[in-house]
Order: C-alpha cells, then sequence, then structure tokens
C-alpha cells in the first residue's frame, strides 16, 4: 500500500546548507524510516538555493527563524514546515502527522 509521502520530493533548508539542514535531513531520514515511507528525492540545501528550488519540491523544511523566505511557495502547492529543532526527527514526525502526510 502506498503512503502518502512516497515517491514526493522533500527538501530541508537552511542558512548555508551545509551543517544544520544537513542534520535536518538524516532527521527526516529517521522518521521516513521509521514509517516505511520511500520517497522520490530528499535533499538539504542552502536557504539562497531553496527559495527558488522549493517550487520544484512536495515538501520543504525550514527552522522558524526562515519561514517569511518561502512566503507564497504554498500557494503552488507545495508544504512549508517551519521547525523548532530542525534537528528533532520526533517535532518533524508530529509536524508531519499534523498535516496529516503520515499514514
Amino acid at each position: 500500500m502506498a503512503k502518502k509521502l512516497d515517491n514526493k520530493k522533500i527538501l530541508a533548508c537552511c542558512a548555508n546548507g551545509a551543517g544544520s539542514s544537513l542534520m535536518m535531513e538524516n532527521a527526516i531520514k529517521k522518521v521516513l524510516t521509521r514509517n516505511g515511507i520511500k520517497v522520490a528525492e530528499l535533499r538539504h540545501a542552502p536557504i539562497s538555493e531553496g527559495k527558488t528550488a522549493s517550487r520544484n519540491y512536495d515538501v520543504v523544511f525550514c527552522a522558524k527563524t526562515f519561514v517569511n523566505t518561502f512566503e507564497g511557495v504554498e500557494a503552488n502547492g507545495t508544504v512549508l514546515i517551519p521547525l523548532k529543532n530542525v534537528m528533532s526527527d520526533k517535532e518533524i514526525e508530529a509536524a508531519l502527522a499534523e498535516r496529516e502526510l503520515l499514514d
């Protein structure tokens, strides 16, 4: 049975696209694995790239401090998920469940 996030594209963004977005990507991987979800793509990027690339993704995660950077992205159907703790797989899982993206 296909999961809601199967074959979707997910982007994790932080200021420089190195440290915290990589840790966010790893936390997202934990949630996906725990829920048996196989996405088409999961990658991390700096905010500067993510701002324009976001329209090509189904779900974009970012720190709450950067939420204004992605203003209007949801009009294209992308789900924006701002996080308080970008390394918390529990917060990521709760945010996906809140948006009814977990089966």
